[in-house]
């Protein structure tokens, strides 16, 4: 059955390490299956496509985008190898003899009952994963994993499984439309990257299935819920069920480990696993002070991108349309230039107004003028962005002549 089925993660070259053990990990329960880098920005220097466990790469330009490097450059790193898969599955499910397609996050591995997930895509077409599938017992468990989920979304989007059916393929087209125009991590709107988009799968899709077991996808946010026990040599159980999948999530933000010694300090087979994934990571090329640098996260003049940067040009469909390449070094016709002349790279974020009542008139009138017209750079409507700026210049007048 491996031969029909297709297993991609998506990264940035400073991940490598990490898919490496993660496609090694599945070559080892599925040696038939078909392995798929989606890389988002260059590979490395030396990077060898022979001498890795990766069967294919697939990049950027693949994907049908109508311009990738710009819409690159609207994305943070997460974001933008987030927002990669909906259509790099697409893509895997138009590929001659395939059947099914598996998606896993780089910092996940595959232990075991690999067959169980082939199986379950024989009677549906989508596959996924709760981040819980048992109640809190505790008022703080509650706080840290179930609010969480409600926050961030149910379902665990690092694990997905799709069919080559017309419902799997209706899913796929679904979350690549999706995700190419929304895959933002913006809470304040409602959206966690690809998370809460897959809170509407059982609105929109019927021939989906959750799996509950807890041996698949077990992390430290449901680790309360699932006693894991055993060995690596001997075999590691959730439940007393085997092994699936285990999610190393928030490894190098340091949150695996805060709330892995919150709540599994305790389980020896839980620190076993963390130690000998750090191993593993280190034997796959894993350096102590990271990988390269997000292909991304510069322009061509070496300047770093600000995140306000990126917001503005996304928000602002003439900006993308004057500067297809906005990553370009021309000092004078860029869109590096152009923040520069019209925000300034050291302006605060438009979300950040403060007045007091004892603030002079002409500052306050000055400081709201400001404000004002940061926001209208970041309307996409052009006559209300006139309008905002028009106010704006107002404002800033009125608040030469206040005392």
């Amino acid at each position: 059955m491996s031969a029909a089925t297709a297993v991609f993660t998506s990264i940035a070259a400073n991940y490598l390490p990490k898919a490496r053990v993660l496609a090694r990990s599945v070559k080892q329960v599925a040696p038939d299956a078909q392995f798929f880098l989606m890389l988002v920005d260059s590979a490395p220097e030396g990077f060898n496509l022979d001498a890795e466990p990766f069967d294919a790469l697939i990049t950027i330009d693949e994907l049908g985008l109508e311009n990738p490097i710009s819409w690159a450059f609207t994305h943070t790193v997460v974001e933008l190898c987030t927002a990669v898969k909906g259509r790099a599955a697409s893509h895997l499910l138009g590929q001659s003899g395939v059947d099914r397609v598996f998606y896993f996050d780089p910092d996940m591995v595959v232990f075991d009952r690999f067959s169980e997930l082939e199986q379950a895509l024989m009677t549906v077409s989508i596959l996924l994963t709760p981040h819980q599938s048992e109640p809190e017992q505790s008022y703080e468990a509650v706080m840290d994993n179930e609010m969480a989920s409600l926050k961030h979304g149910v379902f665990n989007m690092g694990f997905v499984g799709i069919a080559d059916t017309a419902e799997g393929r209706r899913f796929a087209s679904w979350w690549a439309a999706r995700l190419t125009d929304f895959c933002l991590d913006d809470i304040s709107r409602g959206l966690f990257t690809d998370q809460k988009w897959a809170n509407l799968i059982p609105c929109f899709f019927d021939d989906y299935r959750v799996l509950r077991s807890p041996a698949f996808n077990v992390a430290t946010w449901n680790i309360t819920t699932r006693q894991v026990e055993g060995s690596l040599e001997d075999g590691i159980t959730v439940n007393g069920e085997a092994l699936g999948f285990y999610h190393f999530s928030g490894f190098d933000s340091g949150d695996q480990a805060l709330m892995l010694n919150k709540y599994g300090a305790n389980s020896q087979a839980l620190q076993a696993l963390r130690a000998w994934y750090i191993d593993a990571c280190a034997q796959n090329g894993e350096q102590a002070g990271g990988g390269p640098p997000y292909g991304y996260a510069r322009y061509k003049d070496g300047a770093a991108i600000q995140p306000g940067e990126r917001r503005l040009y996304r928000a602002r469909i003439d900006l993308q349309r004057a500067f297809p390449d906005p990553f370009s070094e021309d000092p004078k016709g860029g869109f590096s230039h152009w923040y520069r002349v019209n925000v300034g790279h050291d302006a605060p974020e438009a979300s950040g107004l403060r007045l007091s009542d004892d603030m002079p008139t002409s500052e306050a009138l000055h400081t709201f003028g400001g404000w004002i017209q940061r926001r209208a750079l970041m309307h996409g409507h052009s006559l209300k962005r006139w309008v905002l700026m028009s106010v704006a210049r107002l404002l800033k007048l009125l608040s030469r002549g206040a005392s």
